[in-house]
């Protein structure tokens, strides 16, 4: 299967940008329990969670999930979702969709291709722009995924509406935007870990031709003169649903392996009640001096998961939505 062709126009900017956020949110979607499951092994054996008897402990992926099921019912790997959607909506809009244009505004003027620093600079700055505008979403959804690790009679909010209530009178409007400087680190180097990798991954591909079309050729041809991939992307025929699963997969365990380590400062610094914490730095020392080093890739087989499958769906649902939006947008002749 290689979906729909690649149009000859490329899509605008509002295309990309309403096609990122859909996609965000369907791999959401297919992807949120594996999302609930990293959040809850990463905040397991945190300080403010008294040790008992009772306690619940997660084993492993699968022992997480099924734990969940049987101590809380089907519905508690999807508790935060509404956030989760609201946050992929506002975030991945811009993170991802604004990317490719300011990318551009990066490349030197008459470049014949754009380098890595301004796919890296790029990443960095739609990263650190998005963490900005949708922070509260974020801190909204980890402290609901990790809402249901508290007994009931503890448990700090009803709904998603209410987390924010609860969050702006408790915390103040600032307690909405808690560890905005880590998540913009991780969302930093996770957009340079997806973002510049599948781009380069995906180039890589289109270059080469390693990646055969739907007619089993390794690229275009006029007459017997091979057409290199890099004259027009947006026409080869190797850009299709496998080059697009092979870019994403490269992707997503890229931005696992660097961003796991702030990934877990990011998700307990959120998850903490007023004062645990002093800040970020003293929420790396504290998790630093109780688990060490292995304590930063405290669930790193579900981030995994989660991020290398998020990506995957995320990105062949993005390269087919634009493709949607342009043909829709084009007069058939």
């Amino acid at each position: 299967m290689v979906g729909l062709k690649p149009p000859e126009v490329p899509p605008t900017a509002a295309v990309k940008f309403i096609s990122a956020g859909t996609a965000a949110c369907i791999a959401d979607l297919c992807t949120f329990p594996l999302d609930t499951a990293k959040v809850r092994l990463q905040i397991q054996g945190e300080v403010r969670i008294p040790r008992s008897t009772s306690a619940v402990e997660y084993r492993g992926v699968l022992g997480t999930l099924s734990t969940m099921v049987r101590t809380e019912g089907p519905r508690s790997l999807y508790s935060g979702l509404a956030a989760g959607l609201q946050r992929q909506m506002s975030f991945a809009s811009i993170r991802i969709g604004l990317y490719d244009s300011v990318k551009q505004l990066y490349t030197p003027k008459g470049a014949e291709s754009t380098g890595l620093a301004a796919r890296v600079l790029a990443g960095c700055t739609t990263g650190a722009v998005a963490v900005a505008c949708a922070q509260p979403t974020d801190v909204v959804k980890v402290r609901f995924q990790a809402n249901g690790a508290m007994p009931e009679s503890a448990r700090r909010y009803s709904g998603t509406v209410d987390a924010y209530r609860t969050i702006a009178r408790e915390e103040g409007v600032r307690g909405l935007w808690r560890g905005t400087l880590p998540n913009i680190a991780r969302n930093a180097i996770v957009n340079c870990g997806e973002l510049v990798t599948y781009d380069l991954i995906k180039d890589a591909l289109l270059r080469t031709q390693l990646m055969t079309g739907k007619d089993g050729t390794r690229g275009m041809r006029l007459g017997a003169i091979p057409v290199p991939a890099t004259l027009n992307p947006w026409v080869c025929p190797t850009d299709n649903i496998p080059c697009h699963f092979v870019a994403a997969f490269g992707a997503g365990f890229c931005a696992t392996v660097v961003a796991s380590p702030v990934d877990v400062v990011k998700t307990r610094y959120m998850n903490a009640g007023p004062g645990q914490y002093r800040n970020a730095l003293s929420c790396l020392l504290a998790l630093l001096m109780q688990d060490g080093l292995a304590g930063f890739y405290k669930g790193f087989v579900p981030s995994f998961l989660r991020l290398g499958s998020w990506n995957v769906v995320m990105f062949i649902s993005y390269e087919q939505l634009q493709r949607v939006a342009v043909l829709a947008r084009t007069p058939q002749s």
